[in-house]
């Protein structure tokens, strides 16, 4: 067993082999730019795009001219929002959120006051959800955009999109959705449900860094966006600059390897993840942060009373995972997310998140639990 143990793949996942080994050829044998088109070197690497394009697509049931690269999932978040609102500012300037967004949708709606948007920010509940009527009622004539993530970085929580997007759709507005930690994980089918844009990030499953796509929905309704970066018109005029070829290939064949293998990862997951949480449970004063039926089946957001997040993670070196709320040297502050769900501060100071990854062990598993329990223990009775 190697050390340290990696259980934070909701931060980044290591790239798979199968992945790697499509995109090597892609820095030297075909290092052609996808945009020129007078040469085989061009054509060759804008048809490996074109594979990608499908493979993406594929794993969301979008059609390929849906798919718009990006070099992640916050670039495809602001060119999402910010061009959806400067299109549609005839219609109105109000955008409705949540506060358990990620920063990057948090953060580009707060941009968008300066230039005239309405923010709305729809709370939770203790578990993280949001109460569906609520958001109906927020829901307005001059409503351009809905964004609520699928599901949550912090604590696995699953929002009901399907109703959401149902919601939003019959009020005439759009729905943006952030599916930067779900897809790969779990199913999500545009087409199944009126989504008008998402957003997606290879490294979260597999891929590379510096990789990411936005989905746009092209009919029922057909949605138009503003472009965010000029200078030679690529992905249809959405998104200009020479593209990534070896991270859209890896982006590609990791989205293709996750649709095949998605449900077996996680059946798996989700039983070490259960492991996982029942022996450190019995440790006593330790509480799950969010839903326990709606969540990924990798993720765990847990709170141990008496205890700091940064001390637990100093305590164990031999394993990487994240503390559940920003902590820095002079003030610590709970999560934003953790805060929103009505966690007391030092429960919100106790919290951490474990997310495990199709490379974990049961061995490891084991190996963490011992660990975190002697840790725990340790701490307790030496605060």
């Amino acid at each position: 067993m190697r050390k340290p143990i990696y259980l934070d793949h909701n931060a980044t996942t290591p790239v798979d082999p199968r992945v790697l080994s499509c995109m090597l050829p892609y820095f030297s044998e075909h290092f052609g730019n996808a945009a020129s088109r007078t040469h085989s070197f061009g054509w060759v690497a804008a048809g490996a795009v074109d594979i990608a394009r499908a493979q993406v697509a594929g794993l969301i049931g979008a059609e390929e001219q849906e798919i718009i690269f990006t070099s992640g999932a916050t670039e495809a978040i602001n060119l999402g929002i910010k061009g959806a609102f400067q299109k549609y500012r005839q219609k109105g300037s109000h955008i409705i959120t949540v506060a358990t967004e990620h920063k990057a949708v948090l953060d580009t709606c707060s941009a968008l006051e300066k230039p005239g948007a309405e923010i709305t920010v729809l709370s939770v509940n203790r578990a993280g959800q949001i109460d569906l009527d609520e958001l109906e009622k927020a829901i307005r004539p001059d409503t351009i955009l809905v964004c609520i993530m699928h599901a949550n970085n912090e604590t696995g929580l699953i929002h009901p999109v399907d109703k959401i997007a149902s919601i939003v759709d019959k009020k005439g507005s759009l729905f943006f959705c952030d599916a930067t930690q779900s897809a790969g994980k779990i199913h999500i089918d545009v087409q199944e449900n009126p989504i008008a844009m998402l957003a997606l990030s290879a490294h979260k499953m597999y891929g590379p860094k510096g990789a990411g796509a936005l989905f746009v929905r092209r009919k029922n309704p057909r949605v138009s966006l503003t472009a965010q970066m000029d200078g030679g018109g690529h992905e249809r005029g959405l998104r200009s600059g020479t593209l990534n070829v070896p991270g859209i290939v890896g982006f590609g064949k990791a989205a293709e390897i996750a649709k095949a293998e998605m449900w077996d990862d996680s059946v798996r997951l989700s039983k070490l993840r259960t492991k996982l949480e029942q022996f450190l449970l019995d440790l006593g004063q330790v509480y799950i942060n969010g839903s326990v039926r709606d969540r990924l089946p990798n993720t765990t957001n847990l709170s141990f009373s008496g205890i700091r997040a940064d001390e637990l993670i100093v305590a164990l070196k031999d394993m990487a995972f994240s503390a559940g709320s920003a902590c820095t040297s002079a003030t610590p502050e709970p999560s934003h997310v953790l805060k929103a769900m009505h966690v007391n501060t030092e429960l919100a100071l106790g919290s951490v998140r474990f997310s495990l990854g199709k490379g974990n062990t049961e061995e490891e598993i084991d190996y963490a639990i011992a660990q975190t329990t002697a840790a725990v223990n340790h701490l307790r009775k030496h605060p």
